[in-house]
């Protein structure tokens, strides 16, 4: 993957509203990559701490809304940031329903205009 995936990642990334959620294959399928969640994981590992800071990577979770497994605190911290968002858990995953990017299914919130696909 090269740098300008990255940036591409990471702008979407910054887009996701506070106390929202989206999955690293939701992120993939806006920017237009089939099958790229684990990409997209490459990308947010690939964060140093001065970037970290400005790009809310907690805000992505795994399929189901589970927390990612890292080295170190990292899932705690993780759980940390989304809770201090209010964002809710369902024993160890994330509320989709409630703090997801996807629209549920009876008027439930719509993805923000800043991630939607746009033309190539």
């Amino acid at each position: 993957m090269d740098q300008g995936f990255f940036e591409r990642v990471y702008a979407a990334v910054r887009a996701i509203p506070r106390g929202r959620v989206a999955t690293y294959g939701e992120v993939a399928r806006l920017l237009g990559v089939r099958r790229g969640a684990r990409a997209v994981g490459w990308a947010l590992r690939a964060l140093d701490d001065r970037r970290g800071r400005v790009v809310p990577w907690h805000r992505v979770v795994g399929a189901g809304g589970r927390i990612s497994l890292r080295a170190g605190a990292g899932p705690e911290l993780q759980r940390r940031r989304l809770r201090a968002e209010g964002v809710r858990f369902v024993g160890r995953c994330v509320d989709m329903a409630r703090h997801g990017l996807a629209p549920r299914a009876r008027g439930g919130p719509r993805r923000p205009a800043a991630l939607a696909k746009r033309p190539t």
